[in-house]
């Protein structure tokens, strides 16, 4: 195939020897995926802003949350088959559309099952192109060195950009009613769906290049196969592995102490404790900035350590701090450290994760599997929202629900020392 001269060949030749193009598909895919997990934080802002709109409970709209969780984990291993098929550039936009559908229509539902179809089934299935599986595809596509400092950063814009945002959506959500919270999410999307379109080669040897710390043209993947077909099998073959068992259940504690619990309730925590929304989504926000320096450096760290002792630490603090904060004054002081401690380990975990799923599976079926453990994630995730909802309507707080998400992570970093044992330091594996 004669390499692309329009767009990212064009780039990539004027870039020359200074900076690899592969770093410009990094750079692409951070803002892309920034973006569109950060539609996925609009609930944690609208929840307290629709209970006094149309009187919904907490525990309604938490499920719609739950859903999301879990269809934005459930659809990444056939997102990851997708991309296998029909490319990844479509596949990408595919999501983007749903997101953009699911964001846009939310903006004018009155009735909760309308929350369901739009927030629920529409954003989560959209969102899911933009995980954990797709970092691992562009890393083992574009990079042959640095791969965990990749997965480190793409995975930090997933999970920042569900944070970040977080002030302005608040602000928003203030100031212009919880309307203008959707329709702004899905209008910045859609901006930047012509940038996806012109400048996201399918893989370097499109553009005529070789990956990132490799010296000849690989190939370009030739599309083809089942995509339910690749996803499934990947399944079967999990499900005989032991290490495959470890991997899910660590990474479904992960997701039961981010995303579904932090991500989803910190906000109606705080607010709890007299703190003004706007001010709780800038805790969160802090997180996001915490957890973006975190994670890259754990995607660092991970080239160079041993990611089961990373991962014993990651998980470990983690539920040490989940289980001190609700005994803690919730003042400034109290709640500033648990934001920077708790930032710097929000998905710092997902970079050795990825590395052992490589090391036991081969770099080629890795986004499939890791998109399987993602779903794990994403399970442990919509328990943690439908449950810490449940249990905040129930008993009237939320401690009940943070102490066991601490105790959870304590379980996980024993585990996670029992991840491919038998095998030594863990090493990406080529195939």
């Amino acid at each position: 195939m004669r390499p692309d001269t329009m767009g990212p060949g064009t780039i990539a030749r004027l870039v020359g020897r200074r900076l690899h193009y592969a770093w410009v598909v990094v750079g692409i895919m951070f803002v892309v995926i920034l973006a569109s997990v950060g539609v996925r934080a609009a609930p944690g802002v609208l929840i307290v802003p629709l209970q006094d709109a149309f009187g919904w409970t907490n525990t309604a709209i938490s499920g719609a949350i739950s859903l999301n969780i879990l269809l934005f984990g459930l659809v990444g291993p056939f997102a990851a088959g997708f991309i296998q098929t029909i490319g990844l550039k479509r596949t990408i936009l595919a999501s983007m559309t749903l997101l953009v559908l699911g964001a846009g229509l939310s903006g004018f539902i009155t009735e909760i099952w309308q929350l369901y179809l739009t927030w629920g089934v529409l954003v989560g299935l959209g969102s899911g192109a933009g995980m954990v599986g797709l970092a691992t595809a562009i890393a083992n596509r574009w990079f042959t060195a640095r791969r965990g400092l990749v997965v480190g950063l793409l995975t930090a814009s997933n999970a920042s950009g569900q944070l970040v945002f977080l002030p302005l959506l608040a602000s928003l959500a203030t100031h212009q009613g919880w309307h203008a919270v959707p329709l702004v999410v899905a209008a910045v999307i859609l901006a930047l769906m012509p940038v996806v379109m012109l400048f996201l080669p399918e893989s370097p040897a499109a553009i005529g290049l070789p990956a990132y710390g490799a010296t000849e043209v690989a190939p370009l993947p030739v599309p083809g196969g089942n995509p339910f077909l690749i996803a499934f099998e990947g399944l079967a073959r999990g499900l005989r592995s032991i290490d495959f068992w470890l991997l899910l259940i660590t990474f479904s504690i992960c997701g039961f102490s981010t995303n579904g619990l932090v991500g989803t309730h910190l906000i109606p925590y705080c607010i709890d404790h007299g703190i003004p929304e706007v001010s709780a989504a800038g805790l969160l926000a802090a997180m996001g900035i915490f957890d973006l320096v975190g994670t890259t450096l754990s995607g660092y760290l991970t080239d160079r350590f041993n990611p089961r002792i990373l991962l014993f630490w990651y998980y470990g603090l983690r539920g040490l701090s989940l289980a001190v904060l609700p005994f803690t004054d919730f003042d400034v002081v109290s709640l500033g450290i648990f934001a920077i401690f708790y930032g710097l380990d929000w998905v710092a975990t997902v970079p050795p994760t990825v590395t052992l799923t490589n090391e036991v599976f081969g770099r080629k079926d890795a986004p499939v599997m890791i998109s399987w453990i993602v779903a794990g994630h994403a399970a442990g995730g919509a328990i943690a929202a439908l449950g810490a909802g449940t249990v905040r309507y129930e008993t009237g707080s939320y401690v009940m629900a943070f102490v066991a998400s601490g105790v959870a992570c304590l379980l996980a970093a024993l585990l996670v020392l029992r991840i491919a044992r038998h095998r030594g330091p863990a090493l990406m594996v080529a195939e």
